[in-house]
């Protein structure tokens, strides 16, 4: 299966930074008994692997080699590759760049680099032969892209970005098949490209006759894009990071956050 990370924003709601913003230090991780800083792209990674992915494609953007040079050619048990986007395009122009890597008979997995999710293993729970999200209750889905749902968990409507979206869960990672992947490319090139997000792509592919369901496995999700998002993504790991620690009958004390993969 392969995974699909979009990294060729500016990242312009948290900078200046000296570095690309998926490599923004948030917890941190434990590796042969060594704590060392987790770049927030490092969770989405971890979770597309735990998804099933064995391959990781990074979009970067022309200016980004730091992103090679932090992750280079594998991470765990996922072989790493790259594809250069030469300018901001938005997110369909972002993953349809990995379209030469990704054959119809393949599953293909999609997250944000910039988000923090739990439970990490929630990817899994998504099918593999059909376009399908995976959704998030949220406080503010008036933010992000809200999804409305049919009884039977068909998508109905995605909602970019509406100010009264009807509906608090949003989309925080997809899957599809590599066939349904290319009927969404060429859509998207028959509208002349013009969809920057894939919730409007989406909705006229469901206009069309096309299926999309969404399934609600995701318990907390975070934007680290913005300074409020840092702020709250630190205080849900440090917070994770509490529970288990009383789970495993430790003393809660003042210990920082941190985040240990079970690869």
């Amino acid at each position: 299966m392969w995974g699909l990370i979009p990294a060729a924003g500016r990242g312009s709601r948290i900078q200046p930074l000296a570095f690309s913003k998926e490599l923004l230090p948030v917890g941190s991780r434990t590796l042969n008994d060594i704590q060392r800083p987790c770049a927030v792209s490092e969770y989405l990674v971890e979770r597309l692997i735990r998804g099933g992915a064995d391959r990781i494609c990074f979009v970067i953007g022309a200016g980004k080699s730091d992103i090679l040079e932090y992750f280079g050619g594998r991470f765990a048990s996922a072989d790493l590759v790259y594809v250069v986007q030469p300018r901001p395009g938005g997110l369909c122009d972002a993953i349809f760049r990995a379209h030469p890597l990704i054959g119809h008979g393949e599953t293909v997995a999609v997250g944000l680099p910039d988000t923090v999710w739990f439970p990490d293993s929630a990817l899994a729970s998504l099918p593999d032969d059909e376009l399908s999200f995976l959704l998030f209750p949220v406080e503010c889905p008036e933010r992000f892209d809200a999804v409305a749902l049919a009884d039977d968990e068909r998508v109905l409507e995605i909602r970019v970005k509406q100010p009264n979206p009807r509906t608090n869960w949003i989309w925080g990672a997809f899957k599809m098949s590599g066939s349904v992947f290319h009927a969404l490319r060429a859509l998207w090139h028959e509208r002349q490209c013009t969809d920057e997000y894939i919730g409007t792509l989406v909705n006229a592919y469901i206009a069309r006759g096309g299926i999309a369901r969404g399934v609600r496995a995701g318990s907390a999700y975070v934007d680290v894009g913005t300074l409020d998002g840092y702020r709250a993504a630190m205080a849900m790991l440090s917070e994770r990071e509490q529970q288990e620690r009383r789970a495993r009958g430790a003393p809660s004390g003042s210990q920082p956050a941190v985040y240990s993969p079970q690869l």
